[in-house]
């Protein structure tokens, strides 16, 4: 018990320092992220004593350099490149404008989030769809004075929803390759999940769209300039590597933006070079975080929870709750869903046949929850690209996630309440 909890407690290090102090501020941009993540890996390297230091540091290095680590900067790069050429262009301007037009003032909020909802559920990335998105999300913002942070909510949510139910996310094909069921049979049991909590989010937002005025002005979209966005969108729907998307979008930017005049040859480069600039302090966070996690994991800290948790289950529910219990955790120590289902696959297929879980159900648990944990943590790709292409703090937009709430609290009720029967 001890040796599990003080491998853990690199974690409680991070939240106490940012969490706390923050709150004892009244600001939580009073203390840079970039910091706790700082003071909670010198921690981590430091406690770990059974091992040398050079040994200890190779260690937290090889956790914050793997493959996955090195995929997830290199889309924060081509990301923050695509995001501020399409500004310095006009790109962004040109689509907030026609997302105006399109969009009646009582219906923006709901329109945004069945827009993140298509591109997620098509392209089967959040990553993607809030790369592509919160941009817009934040120009629309801005015109019509709403809050940026509910905004960028709005598109983070949405793009959990099809991160959690595509065919083509890379959490589904892990769930039911590691339970041993079909895509369209975990499909059927994860819409008694997500529609009711879709359904329930898009109706507060349309609610709360109804005081919402009319922007001060739209002006006249510039179609020329939407082509980025528009070839981009639809390239992701169409399956395109999302690196490669990006890197379309980019060239686009430049090649449209030259034609027109709105920027020139040193222009486009800068305004790329600024966007990766913007990105260093979520590329510096995602390093450290792997490297924590990964002193975690050799440290047995992953393995404590499996044990723990699996200790005294009895019965369906039991074994349906440590299971959602047991990948929310490890999706907190991993900061990855992916990883998370991967890690945790095999142990809770054991759990679902010796108890009689439907294996189908027990896919849709470890999909869902890992989904509901990854979109509210502070230090997760998708909020950190968020706050980072909208300027914010991960943590403000936190308050304004109501699909990952919404989601989290049904599945944990279809638990409680062994719905739906046929699956339970």
């Amino acid at each position: 018990m001890k040796k599990g909890l003080i491998a853990l407690s690199p974690l409680g290090v991070f939240i106490a320092f940012y969490l706390v102090t923050s709150i004892v501020a009244g600001d939580f941009y009073k203390i840079p992220i970039t910091v706790a993540f700082m003071v909670s890996s010198i921690y981590a390297i430091a406690i770990f004593r059974n091992k040398p230091l050079n040994q200890r540091v190779n260690t937290f290095s090889h956790g914050a350099a793997t493959e996955q680590m090195m995929l997830m900067i290199w889309i924060f790069v081509l990301a923050g490149a695509f995001a501020h050429s399409a500004k310095a262009m006009g790109c962004i301007d040109a689509t907030v404008n026609l997302t105006l037009a399109l969009l009646p003032p009582q219906m923006i909020l709901a329109g945004m989030f069945l827009a993140a909802c298509f591109v997620s559920i098509s392209i089967g990335t959040s990553v993607g769809t809030i790369a592509a998105l919160v941009p817009i999300a934040a120009g629309v913002a801005s015109e019509t004075n709403t809050d940026i942070a509910l905004m960028t909510a709005i598109i983070v949510g949405g793009s959990f929803f099809g991160d959690n139910l595509s065919f083509i996310s890379d959490t589904t094909i892990m769930a039911t390759q590691t339970q041993g069921c079909r895509l369209s049979d975990k499909f059927r049991v994860n819409i008694y999940f997500v529609f009711p909590a879709a359904l329930i989010v898009l109706l507060c937002y349309v609610f709360m769209g109804t005081d919402m005025g009319a922007p001060k002005h739209v002006a006249q979209v510039e179609w020329v300039k939407v082509i980025p966005y528009l070839v981009v969108l639809f390239t992701a729907i169409f399956g395109m590597n999302v690196m490669a998307v990006l890197t379309l979008g980019i060239l686009l930017t430049g090649i449209i933006g030259l034609l027109t005049g709105s920027i020139d040859a040193y222009g486009w480069f800068g305004s790329m070079g600024e966007g990766i600039l913007s990105m260093g302090e979520l590329i510096i966070v995602t390093m450290m975080a792997g490297g924590i996690l990964e002193l975690i994991r050799q440290q047995g800290g992953i393995d404590f929870i499996i044990r723990l948790l699996t200790h005294g289950v009895s019965n369906k529910r039991g074994a349906e709750m440590s299971i959602a219990v047991l990948v929310s955790l490890v999706n907190i120590c991993t900061a990855n869903n992916t990883v998370a289902i991967l890690t945790v696959g095999d142990i809770s297929k054991q759990i679902g046949d010796r108890y009689g879980v439907d294996n189908r159900k027990c896919a849709s648990i470890l999909d869902t929850f890992s989904c509901t944990v990854q979109g509210l943590l502070p230090y997760g790709a998708q909020l950190l690209i968020a706050a980072g292409l909208a300027s914010l703090s991960p943590v403000s937009i936190i308050p304004y996630l109501y699909y990952p709430f919404v989601l989290g609290i049904v599945a944990f009720l279809s638990i409680l309440f062994r719905y739906p029967r046929r699956y339970s």
